[in-house]
């Protein structure tokens, strides 16, 4: 099949890697001048994905328009989660439009700031309404750097056409990267936007010091809360308890590899948020979405204590040590 992926960042070209050597014919959207031309001239990204070597097929463009003309049957969305509405709104058209376009998967997890809304909401308000059926998100525990070094790894794939999500799975699947399928589209989205912010916990748990006691009660409440949210979203509860939701969780809130773990435990040892994020190459999807979900658990009068510690951590100056103390002596009850 003709795939384009919008966003050449890790995740994005892992991705156009695993196709690719699936025999699909890949073309990859990057807006960064300096990346583009690395990856047009040696097929790598030594800074993304350091010691990977891209399949030769793979095609790289910063134009949008030739995307168009490549009439691909499958749109896979591979960029930062607070910029999807803004790529969208930034191409034409008729890409969407076009009679060869089969599915649109979005592989960014987040929540967007302001319209508090899922990316699957964020599509449907900026797509034409005809490809709404299509709309997609694959998810799960799986890094970059593990998947572009054909590391087995399993994800999930949710959507609303079950036909479609069965032909899906064929096009990613492969001999180290299992897909499996659902139904909760929302659930889904959940688990893998709010699981960053209990990542960066995990990691400022880590920066102070504490133990495996203290992450595994973290993990175990954590799910809880997100969970609560995606209920009172209308997700399915079963599905925290697969790959998007306690799965992505434990992955993510222990892997070095994890950016927004990296995050947390810079500031367990007391630096900045400003000085940590300025340093980074990649986005860590958990900061920004930590403020989304404070503010859509008030609205939708959901308890999340921890979601809520975190971001008066980040965003209110707050001692993270206070924050911890706060949580484990609030009112005792029934688990």
């Amino acid at each position: 099949m003709r795939i384009a992926v919008i966003g050449g960042g890790g995740w994005g070209l892992a991705l156009a890697k695993l196709l690719s050597e699936n025999k699909h014919e890949v073309l990859v959207w990057e807006f960064n001048p300096a990346y583009l031309d690395i990856l047009r001239t040696t097929h790598t990204n030594p800074q993304l994905l350091k010691g990977i070597q891209l399949p030769a097929a793979i095609r790289f463009t910063s134009s949008m328009d030739e995307v168009v003309g490549y009439s691909p049957e499958i749109v896979v969305l591979a960029t930062p989660a607070q910029f999807v509405r803004k790529t969208i709104q930034n191409t034409p058209p008729a890409l969407w439009l076009s009679p060869h376009l089969k599915a649109i998967v979005n592989v960014a997890k987040g929540i967007e700031e302001g319209s508090l809304q899922t990316l699957d909401k964020v599509l449907q308000e900026t797509l034409p309404k005809a490809v709404h059926p299509i709309i997609c998100a694959l998810s799960g525990p799986s890094h970059a750097e593990e998947v572009a070094r054909n590391v087995p790894t399993t994800v999930v794939i949710a959507g609303s056409d079950d036909k479609l999500l069965k032909q899906l799975q064929e096009v990613f699947s492969s001999a180290y990267f299992r897909v499996y399928r659902s139904d909760d589209l929302i659930g889904v989205e959940i688990g893998g936007a709010v699981k960053n912010i209990i990542s960066i916990a995990a990691g400022i748990v880590s920066g102070l010091g504490y133990g495996d006691n203290t992450i595994g009660a973290l993990l175990t409440r954590g799910i809880v809360e997100i969970s609560r949210l995606g209920i009172a979203m209308n997700a399915q509860a079963e599905t925290f308890l697969g790959l998007s939701g306690i799965g992505d969780l434990i992955t993510t809130a222990t892997s070095p590899h994890s950016r927004n773990r990296y995050v947390g435990v810079e500031i367990g040892k007391g630096r900045k948020l400003p000085e940590i994020l300025a340093e980074m190459s990649m986005v860590a999807e958990g900061v920004a979405t930590t403020r989304s979900v404070h503010f859509l658990a008030l609205k939708l009068n959901v308890d999340m204590p921890i979601v809520h510690q975190v971001y008066q951590i980040l965003f209110e100056a707050k001692d993270p040590k206070e924050a911890i103390t706060e949580l484990m002596t609030r009112e005792l009850k029934a688990e």
